[in-house]
C-alpha cells in the first residue's frame, strides 16, 4: 500500500512540476507572454490583466501542490 501512495504522490509531483513550468513560461516578461497572446496590446485590453491574474493564481496553486508533494515524498522515502 505504501508503494502505491509513493507512486501516486510521485506522479502528482511530476504533473504539478510540468504545469508549474508551463505556467511560468506563459507569464509576461517585460511585455509579452499570455497577456499579449490573448490581449494584443498589453494594458490596452481589459482581458489581459485578468488573464495574468488568473495565471498567477493557477501557477501559485501548482507551486503549492509541488511543494507539498516534495514534503510528502520526503516522509515517504524515509526508511525506518
Amino acid at each position: 500500500m505504501r508503494d502505491v501512495v509513493l507512486y501516486l504522490v510521485l506522479i502528482i509531483n511530476l504533473v504539478s512540476l510540468v504545469a508549474m513550468v508551463a505556467g511560468i513560461l506563459m507569464h509576461s516578461g517585460r511585455g509579452g507572454g499570455l497577456s499579449d497572446m490573448f490581449g494584443g496590446g498589453g494594458s490596452a485590453a481589459l482581458g489581459s490583466s485578468a488573464a495574468e491574474r488568473n495565471l498567477n493564481r493557477i501557477t501559485t496553486v501548482f507551486a503549492l501542490v509541488w511543494f507539498l508533494t516534495v514534503i510528502a515524498l520526503g516522509f515517504l522515502l524515509v526508511r525506518s
